[in-house]
């Protein structure tokens, strides 16, 4: 019988001796296709996706472990679901287009990758690199022949397509030229601001960029024909709290890089580290309040303090000292778990 993990210990197992083979396996093949792009631009940033945002499809896949028997079919989702995210933010943050109608037609493709009846389009139509061999095409086609196989899709699409659309809205929004995107960012919260609970603009930003939900969600739907009130659970569990919560880790330990860089970070508008902190205890107490009544609870609760250990153990902590002082009390609000996967995170990097 196959079972979900509920300790840190077996999550740890189960990550190192099933999850993280196979992710790699998957990512393997990826980079052999990405290896034979035609397009210099598309193969360097395809390649450099894969090679420096590996650990988002690692992380993404422990969600797999939800789907019980069907664990290698969530996988080979999840990895090519991501590794489209992972490419077309590439292809955003260096671009050599500033156009919201490229984001948008680019991002059209992780629509098409939750629809599995979708013809593909040319998502590069506004944009002057074009040949990528079928590498995009392939990724959402993959996808699409995992959620062809469910039973339940046709239930679950709303959810993946309400989630899927806040991500693809903020990948457009926060792209295009720097003085355009706070007031862009600003009116689409607004747009949504009334269905939402207590959050600011950045805040909401954050809660779109991740895609963990989308991940428990096809996860849940592998293994289980899953009930209408089930799908909400999650979706709420996911939307805002669990989300935002992972967002503002990457972007709290991205923040020197991102000075440097001139990129937008949501973190910078915090009005100074003690309102930073507060809000961070915040999502951490609503996440871990959210998960609370769904299945494997305990599951969700792991992933929730790994994400808090995973993240604050990244180097990039040890170069910025202001973070490094954060890093440490969030370790602490986390609680023994959080403080194990940090540990481990530490001893593994070494």
């Amino acid at each position: 019988m196959i079972t979900v993990p509920v300790s840190p210990w077996a999550l740890m197992l189960e990550t190192c001796f099933k999850v993280l083979p196979a992710v790699r396996n998957h990512l393997d093949r990826w980079k052999s296709q990405a290896q034979q792009i035609p397009n210099p631009e598309l193969r360097q940033q395809a390649l450099a996706s894969l090679r420096t945002k590996q650990f988002h499809c690692e992380g993404g896949s422990l969600y797999a472990l939800l789907a019980k028997h069907h664990w290698q079919d969530a996988i080979q989702f999840i990895v090519a679901y991501q590794t489209i995210s992972d490419y077309l933010d590439n292809l955003c943050d260096r671009s050599t287009s500033l156009d919201p109608e490229d984001f948008r037609a680019l991002h059209e493709s992780l629509i098409h990758a939750l629809t599995p009846d979708a013809q593909g389009v040319n998502y590069y139509r506004f944009r002057n690199e074009q040949a990528d061999g079928g590498y995009l095409q392939n990724l959402v086609r993959t996808c699409q022949d995992v959620l062809g196989k469910l039973p339940n899709y046709a239930r679950l699409a709303p959810a993946l397509y309400e989630l899927a659309n806040y991500y693809c809205d903020l990948q457009v929004h926060k792209h295009v030229q720097i003085e355009e995107r706070v007031p862009r960012l600003k009116t689409w919260f607004s747009s949504h601001q009334k269905h939402l609970p207590e959050l600011r603009w950045y805040e909401f930003s954050a809660c779109a960029g991740s895609t963990l939900g989308i991940f428990c969600l096809v996860a849940y739907a592998c293994d289980r024909d899953l009930p209408d009130g089930l799908i909400t659970q999650i979706r709420n569990s996911y939307f805002p709290w669990v989300q935002g919560l992972h967002i503002l880790l990457d972007y709290l330990i991205d923040q020197e890089e991102d000075r440097i860089n001139g990129d937008l970070n949501f973190c910078s508008y915090y009005r100074n580290n003690e309102e930073l902190l507060e809000r961070f205890q915040h999502f951490i107490h609503n996440a871990k309040k959210s998960v609370a009544q769904l299945p494997h609870t305990q599951f969700h609760q792991l992933i929730n303090q790994a994400l808090l250990g995973v993240y604050l153990s990244n180097k990039k902590v040890k170069q910025q000292q202001e973070v490094q002082t954060i890093a440490r009390q969030l370790i602490q609000f986390g609680g023994s778990p959080a403080s194990f996967f940090f540990r481990s995170r530490l001893l593994l990097s070494h």
